[in-house]
């Protein structure tokens, strides 16, 4: 468990407790379960059988963003300032549900690597599997201040069918229609990662 003084921004989501970091690379036993209430998904990680919906086309199953689980209502933080660029609703079965997303200029410390290290970049932060209640009051253009709560994670019914989490992905270039591939083509896997930077960037070391 990374401690609190690794992170250089505020925590996305505070583990205040232990967390499991899941191994997607294989798919579970049916009868095993997390042994903590947080978890993290790892990013770039190759997740055969994990998804089966009609919207990854049996084809797309490599994750380019970075899953934090825990309890549906977990608080979701800003890591830093910034603004809101768009709130919506990615309701196909198997996506983000409410979804929400952000866009920052900040300085990335040298420590964490990177492309964007040791300069201030402009980027874009999507977070997906939220509960609509806690994003419904923002609009586009609001700002918010680092350690705000920009939501809350949604419960199964709502969050496109999955367990509670928050998918959170960076982008270098601005999403559109309020969405972003979370998920891609094993072969677009080396384009899919100079496009979207790994969230430890921004979330901590995590893993």
């Amino acid at each position: 468990m990374a401690s609190s003084e690794a992170m250089p921004f505020h925590p996305t989501v505070v583990f205040d407790e232990p967390y499991w970091v899941h191994d997607f690379t294989r798919p579970s036993p049916d009868s095993w379960s997390a042994p903590h209430r947080y978890s993290v998904g790892r990013y770039d990680e190759h997740r055969p059988a994990m998804y089966t919906t009609e919207l990854f086309g049996g084809e797309r199953d490599h994750h380019v963003g970075l899953d934090l689980g825990g309890p549906a209502g977990t608080p979701v933080h800003a890591f830093e300032a910034g603004t809101v660029v768009a709130i919506t609703v990615n309701d196909e079965d198997g996506s983000y549900g409410p979804t929400l997303i952000t866009k920052h200029r900040v300085r990335l410390p040298t420590q964490v690597g990177g492309p964007l290290a040791d300069h201030a970049s402009e980027f874009w932060v999507l977070y997906g599997h939220l509960s609509w209640d806690s994003i419904a009051h923002w609009s586009p253009g609001a700002s918010f201040e680092r350690g705000q709560v920009l939501a809350v994670m949604g419960e199964e019914h709502e969050n496109g069918g999955w367990p509670p989490h928050v998918h959170v992905q960076m982008s270098l270039h601005e999403p559109e229609d309020g969405d972003l591939p979370g998920v891609v083509k094993g072969e677009d896997r080396e384009n899919a990662l100079a496009l979207y930077p790994d969230p430890r960037l921004i979330c901590g070391p995590l893993y």
